[in-house]
């Protein structure tokens, strides 16, 4: 709220204003002269001329000789105001970093540890549109019981955010499938390395498919990552047309998920984990009579004992573990988008690819040429390239 008290040249002191009981029924001039008398009374001057704000208070109140003064009460007229500079604490700063550097390392850590289980489930039991159903399935109830119970405030949803959020999720189901397929084919370091080629997939649909237009730079940022991704798919030596074909298939229908998201999704309220909760369980509604089709409860009976013959009692944690692990690592991703800018997204992606990439290599003992290590590394630099390029 803003009082307006016309000022004479004289300053005054809030410990000189003394309440009084009958004040006049409207505002007074009184001079503002220089009081010789101490405990003179004066009255302020009140106009609705010019406003005054309140800059500082200091000694506000009766002044005792025993206390140090705590209010201080000055003025300066709105035509004379100067700007007021709020520097941030360091510290602030300080933590923002160290809450990104979380995001970042918990994001990493979920996604190793989700593609060694989910590799070990595979290689003992050969069936992804299942395992890619379970990861869904147990993403949805998480997500369910946390709402339940409320560990998590529930999303407020309706019928046009559902049918704007179809689209995004027949995309995502089908990335995620593909994704799965290809890593029960090939080793997951060559999955990672042909998915790193997702920039060029997003740069050639929103070209020629929708029409956007791009600076040089991203173009030229292109030429590393198909190089790369083409140089490591030809020195290969555990080479699979199914596994490669299912990390391309993969990069496509990323790329269209992020197309309908950026498209059908604005302006929606619900983001970042209810997001992916939501994409989830419609995914799970999509998927489940696919997976039933194509692979079916007998397959998977068979499939299941054998791998219980094979591993023992722990093949179950196993499952149940790829399943957490990657509702989990999409969940902080998604988290993170709120909380940092899509570049910095991005090179956290480049970064996390290079992470899962190299532990695979390492805890599966993957034979690697250098050739083919030489066509990774310069995918995933053309990966960075094209992030800092399409800024």
């Amino acid at each position: 709220m803003i009082c307006s008290v016309k000022q004479s040249p004289t300053s005054f002191r809030c410990s000189d204003l003394i309440h009084r009981k009958h004040l006049p029924p409207k505002p007074q001039i009184v001079s503002l002269s220089s009081v010789s008398n101490p405990k003179q009374v004066f009255i302020p001057s009140v106009s609705t001329q010019r406003p005054l704000f309140i800059s500082s208070i200091e000694g506000f109140g009766p002044k005792l000789r025993t206390q140090r003064p705590l209010v201080d009460c000055r003025a300066y007229e709105a035509d004379r105001s100067q700007s007021i500079n709020i520097d941030l604490p360091e510290k602030s700063e300080a933590a923002q970093r160290l809450k990104i550097s979380v995001y970042f390392a918990t994001w990493w850590a979920l996604n190793v540890v989700f593609n060694i289980y989910n590799k070990k489930v595979l290689n003992a039991f050969p069936y992804p549109w299942l395992t890619s159903t379970l990861s869904l399935a147990v993403g949805s109830l998480i997500m369910l019981v946390s709402w339940a119970t409320r560990i998590a405030e529930a999303p407020k949803t309706d019928v046009d955010f559902w049918k704007a959020l179809f689209p995004v999720a027949v995309a995502h189901t089908i990335g995620h499938v593909a994704a799965t397929v290809s890593m029960s084919k090939v080793a997951v370091s060559f999955t990672h390395i042909i998915k790193s080629g997702e920039p060029a997939f997003s740069v050639l649909v929103s070209r020629f498919l929708l029409g956007e237009s791009f600076p040089a730079s991203v173009y030229w940022s292109l030429v590393p990552i198909i190089g790369g991704c083409a140089l490591s798919a030809f020195t290969e030596l555990n080479f699979n047309m199914t596994g490669f074909m299912g990390a391309m298939i993969s990069n496509l229908a990323f790329v269209f998920r992020n197309i309908f998201s950026k498209k059908g999704m604005k302006g929606k309220a619900v983001s970042g984990m209810n997001y992916y909760a939501c994409l989830s369980i419609l995914s799970l509604l999509i998927l489940t009579p696919f997976a039933i089709a194509i692979e079916g409860p007998q397959m998977w009976a068979a499939g299941w004992q054998n791998a219980l013959s094979q591993i023992g009692p722990n093949f179950a944690w196993w499952v149940v573990a790829q399943s957490v692990f990657y509702h989990l690592y999409n969940q902080v991703s998604y988290m993170s988008l709120d909380q940092i800018s899509p570049l910095t997204f991005s090179v956290g992606n480049t970064m996390k690819r290079i992470s899962v990439i190299v532990s695979s290599i390492i805890i599966f003992r993957t034979p690697i040429q250098p050739v083919n290590g030489l066509g990774a590394a310069i995918a995933i630099l053309g990966t960075f390239l094209y992030s800092q390029a399409k800024q």
